[in-house]
């Protein structure tokens, strides 16, 4: 594959369907399956949609699924044992392979409402930046965007990653992004993001 023009390779962590999300326990498997799959689809696209991605790199525990998503994807196996922030930066070395003039960016696949033109605001303003810089979710304490020069990529997902990338120096990225900022852990984070636009993939796949 060949990188399309653009600033940034975006590496997209996707967990199996049949393991993804699993915090909305509360729907049926087959219901938490098609949603897991569809948030992927829906950020995969968003990603396509936006100028400034030039790469999206898919790292899955499921080849097969990943895939799946889209034709022009670069997918790059997860090793269990590594864990998100193994498997990001494992990502941004094999974008960094395929297209190593462009700048890594981790973004979480559960943003289903996520339009391209706050992806974009949102890109545009780190790219200004020489430090990483995060997007902060909606709860206010996770990161829902990473993204930094190739060799200041060093993600810290995981619980209060808002803290821990700040702490490590990233700056926050400012503006409303309010489809950027709206993961889904849960029922209600599912609720607020159906009110903001789910995309298609999403929209079909709701209970």
């Amino acid at each position: 594959m060949v990188a399309r023009p653009g600033s940034f390779a975006v590496v997209l962590p996707v967990k199996s369907p049949g393991t993804g999300k699993s915090r909305l326990s509360a729907l049926p498997d087959d219901a938490r399956r098609r949603l897991a799959a569809a948030f992927a689809v829906d950020a995969v696209a968003a990603c396509r949609a936006t100028p400034e991605v030039g790469l999206v790199v898919v790292v899955s525990d499921d080849d097969a699924f990943a895939a799946s998503l889209a034709g022009d994807v670069v997918v790059a196996s997860a090793d269990p044992g590594e864990g998100l922030n193994g498997a990001l930066r494992h990502g941004a070395r094999v974008a960094r392979e395929v297209a190593p003039g462009l700048r890594p960016a981790a973004l979480l696949a559960d943003v289903p409402a996520l339009s391209p033109g706050d992806l974009s605001t949102a890109l545009q303003h780190a790219l200004a930046q020489d430090v990483p810089c995060f997007v902060v979710d909606a709860d206010g304490t996770g990161t829902t965007l990473y993204t930094a020069p190739p060799a200041l990529f060093d993600p810290r997902f995981g619980e209060g990653s808002a803290r821990a990338h700040h702490d490590a120096g990233a700056r926050p990225v400012p503006g409303d992004l309010v489809t950027l900022r709206r993961d889904v852990d849960d029922l209600d984070g599912l609720a607020a993001a159906v009110a903001l636009g789910v995309g298609t993939a999403t929209a079909a796949a709701l209970p």
